[in-house]
């Protein structure tokens, strides 16, 4: 009877071992009414498009993970529940908090010891890229980086060396020397490595390709990495320069919207007033990059931004009588999603704007970026628009707007 009575699970003990399995099986089905929930139409709304994975990709990805996640879920509900429950029935909670401590101490510490070392190693904005890769930045305590001025650096791409040379104020110019006179009747570009032109040399980039169909002189304002926010308030700070802007022609591609949501660099809000990097847990940041997860509040806070900048941008020049242009690349077939973007940001504004679709096999070998045929397309669609609206002399080669 004593081995029989010792052996009887207590009442108490019983309750703990209930609590647990129901606190796991809570778990578990969380997990598997997220994956039943995260379909499609879920990560049209919380997932933006991306440049370099194309949206086929994210939805395979997507797949794969809501299998592991139900499968988790079943696991938890099925297989840990029960033994979870046998378990803490029979474990006093004074032994099972001796036995967690040491686990839980270690776990803390790790996190504290990764916090420490990460907030002291060179801590780089989403879009920053080391300095060894041309074409080299330095930091900007206003636009987060500019390009190095007043230097050429030669970076291979696409199995051809590239020079990249800028003048004293940082536009990407024809070779080392060279700069961009402000006095004379210039076309302003903004944007970011797709406007630079990156993996082209200088003849073969969008800006001096619109140059030679025009006849008048560009000003590549563009830098590596930029999100929209900071393309305008480069153009912002450059625009006095400019005595005699005959056009300004900004870069929109949806999936590139994301980078509007870095608040890691100087940034812009909604209503265009500066904004401080928004500083964090270094731990938080490398999760907030590792999981594309964006609230829809986010997105709209995205799509704000960079409507409102790009109006600015539009009604800057149209206040000096330069002709606005916003130049939507479309390097492989547009989505859904990304459709819906460009109508919020441009359509909704009332914003000029040529959709250039792109052979998907005009791109730069193992880079997503345009090649030399591609930008000579974009070119002509600008060329052709300007030429339309008497901004720049026909070139006798260029396409309307869409």
């Amino acid at each position: 009877m004593a081995e029989e009575a010792g052996s009887l699970v207590t009442p108490p003990s019983r309750a703990r071992g209930l609590a647990v399995e129901l606190v796991v099986a809570v778990l578990g089905l969380t997990l598997l009414a997220w994956a039943a929930a995260a379909d499609v139409h879920w990560l049209d709304r919380h997932v933006l498009p991306d440049f370099y994975i194309p949206r086929e990709r994210q939805v395979l990805i997507l797949t794969v993970l809501r299998g592991l996640v139900a499968a988790l879920g079943l696991a938890l509900i099925l297989g840990v529940r029960p033994r979870a429950g046998r378990l803490l029935a029979r474990t006093t909670l004074r032994r099972l908090v001796y036995d967690a401590a040491p686990i839980s101490l270690a776990v803390v510490l790790s996190m504290v010891a990764s916090e420490f070392l990460l907030s002291r190693l060179p801590w780089l904005a989403t879009q920053e890229v080391p300095a060894p890769r041309e074409p080299l930045r330095r930091r900007d305590p206003r636009l987060g980086w500019v390009f190095i001025p007043s230097r050429q650096g030669v970076g291979r791409l696409g199995g051809r060396d590239i020079a990249y040379a800028f003048d004293a104020s940082g536009h990407r110019v024809r070779r080392l020397g060279d700069r961009v006179d402000p006095e004379q009747p210039t076309i302003l570009f903004t944007g970011e490595s797709v406007m630079v032109g990156h993996g082209l040399t200088w003849e073969e980039s969008l800006p001096a390709q619109v140059e030679a169909l025009t006849g008048v002189r560009s000003a590549n304002l563009a830098v590596e990495g930029y999100a929209t926010d900071q393309s305008y308030l480069r153009l912002r700070d450059e625009w006095p320069r400019y005595r005699r802007p005959v056009a300004v022609v900004a870069l929109f591609m949806p999936a590139l919207l994301r980078r509007t949501l870095d608040v890691d660099r100087p940034h812009l809000d909604a209503d265009l007033t500066w904004r401080p990097p928004v500083k964090s847990l270094k731990l938080a940041e490398v999760a907030r990059r590792a999981i594309p997860y964006r609230s829809e509040r986010d997105i709209d806070r995205g799509v704000a931004t960079s409507r409102a900048a790009l109006a600015d941008t539009v009604a800057l020049a149209r206040a000096r009588g330069a002709t606005p242009l916003i130049l939507v690349p479309q390097l492989r077939p547009e989505t859904p999603v990304e459709a819906a973007l460009r109508r919020r940001v441009l359509d909704e504004a009332g914003l000029p704007y040529v959709v250039v679709r792109v052979d998907p096999g005009w791109l730069i070998p193992r880079n997503r970026h345009p090649d030399a045929r591609a930008s000579q397309a974009m070119a002509q669609a600008v060329a052709g628009y300007l030429a339309a609206q008497g901004a720049a002399k026909d070139s006798g080669n260029g396409v309307g707007p869409n």
